[in-house]
């Protein structure tokens, strides 16, 4: 393989790989309030209420699955909570359950007096439970950016591998664990895994008839000390898998970040020849390297 220039290489990384669905997923929080949209339009008529702990009493007694949809109107989802909502009030613990009516009345009118909620829903602050928890849901769930952004980046090297004419689950794997890979094909990695006792994950496995490859994907959009570790990492990755027969390390990175760790990156970039970023995929480097 013809050397290549890292300044060269580096000034083609990329500042966003993110499409239109990257910053909300609507459908999903429309999913979420759907579910609780019943509860939410009973917890509706207590808006502007004069006496609203009075009227919260009366409503829990008549409607007890309401309790559903108070954590989410702070901006927490149910589903989330993996025990009882825990409170420390006064050096006291006190446990609230949202799944079903475990608390006393006065315990849980107590958490919507003492959280605030019965001002917000009292006061006329919002008018509608139903569209203030979409916003909610909205708020939540752009936590998951990150998130999206590591799907997208792997979405976007399985289509390049696909491209390339390797067929999913033939040519091709995702998500595949070291040990599996050493079942499957009979070959031993333990200088990779110290081992046996590190159990690593690889986010594709392309296999030709000659060469495993064993790829890692990642697009870096904040900077931090995660990309110095991480260059790290994949470099000693490279130099423990160079003598294995038949195996070989490849690592698709890309993203403007990188220039908070370009000294890092430069390492590894010396001592892996198969270290790509997009603009590689887009000249077709798995068409022509990868056989």
């Amino acid at each position: 393989m013809k050397k290549r220039d890292f300044d060269v290489w580096f000034s083609n990384l990329r500042t966003t790989i993110h499409g239109y669905d990257y910053y909300v997923d609507f459908p999903k929080a429309y999913t979420n309030v759907e579910g609780i949209k019943v509860e939410l339009n009973i917890m509706n008529s207590l808006i502007g209420s004069k006496d609203i702990e009075k009227e919260y009493n009366v409503l829990l007694k008549k409607y007890p699955e309401i309790i559903r949809c108070i954590p989410i109107l702070l901006a927490v989802r149910l589903k989330d909570i993996k025990n009882n909502f825990e409170i420390v009030d006064e050096l006291k613990s006190y446990s609230y359950d949202f799944t079903k009516v475990s608390n006393t009345p006065e315990e849980y009118r107590k958490f919507m007096k003492r959280t605030g909620l019965f001002d917000l829903i009292s006061n006329h602050i919002i008018n509608n439970l139903v569209d203030y928890v979409l916003g909610v849901e909205v708020g939540l769930d752009s936590n998951g950016r990150k998130n999206r952004g590591g799907h997208d980046m792997e979405d976007l090297v399985e289509h390049f591998i696909k491209d390339a004419g390797f067929r999913p689950d033939v040519d091709y794997f995702k998500e595949m664990y070291l040990d599996e890979v050493e079942r499957k094909w009979g070959i031993s990695l333990s200088s990779l895994s110290n081992e046996g006792k590190a159990r690593k994950r690889f986010d594709f496995v392309i296999k030709t008839k000659s060469t495993i490859y064993a790829i890692e994907t990642n697009f870096y959009t904040g900077g931090g000390s995660k990309l110095n570790e991480t260059a790290r990492s994949y470099k000693l990755l490279a130099e423990e898998s160079r003598d294995i027969e038949g195996f070989t390390f490849v690592w698709v990175t890309d993203g403007a970040a990188w220039s908070t760790a370009k000294g890092n990156l430069r390492e590894t970039f010396d001592a892996l020849d198969t270290i790509y970023n997009i603009k590689d995929l887009e000249d077709g480097v798995l068409k022509t390297e990868f056989n």
